[in-house]
């Protein structure tokens, strides 16, 4: 096998298991958010790497297949993954001042482009060289 071909296998291995980690982790947090950009720090599975790529921050709800893309609270499309500006019904906790800290069950964190819903694994994957 050669060099490049080895690195993707490798590069292929972290990222399923980045994915196995997450689903283990359970529902969707800030902090799970903030573990997810670590994880993919360096990779275009964060808002800032993909940027350029036409990736959008959104959510997906297994549940329903609604993908929506992130905002803040009053409604403007936010640059990275927000919770506050997500559907009242995919809420599951909040705190004292009215934030969203946790959202039930079936959300995923990824990206929008050209209307189709990628995970970060995803659009990692879809935009490495």
């Amino acid at each position: 096998m050669n060099r490049l071909t080895l690195q993707q296998v490798n590069e292929d291995l972290r990222i399923k298991e980045r994915e196995r980690e997450r689903k283990t982790r359970g529902i969707l947090s800030n902090q799970l958010l903030k573990e997810q950009n670590e994880a993919f720090e360096g990779t275009n599975g964060t808002s800032h790497n993909n940027r350029d790529n036409g990736f959008i921050p959104a959510y997906y709800d297994r549940t329903s297949g609604r993908s929506v893309i992130s905002r803040f609270t009053d409604g403007r499309p936010a640059p990275i993954h927000v919770l506050d500006g997500l559907p009242e019904e995919w809420v599951a906790q909040k705190d004292s001042a009215g934030h969203v800290t946790k959202v039930r069950a079936g959300i995923v964190a990824g990206f929008l482009r050209h209307g189709r819903f990628y995970t970060r694994e995803e659009a990692a994957k879809a935009t490495a060289h």
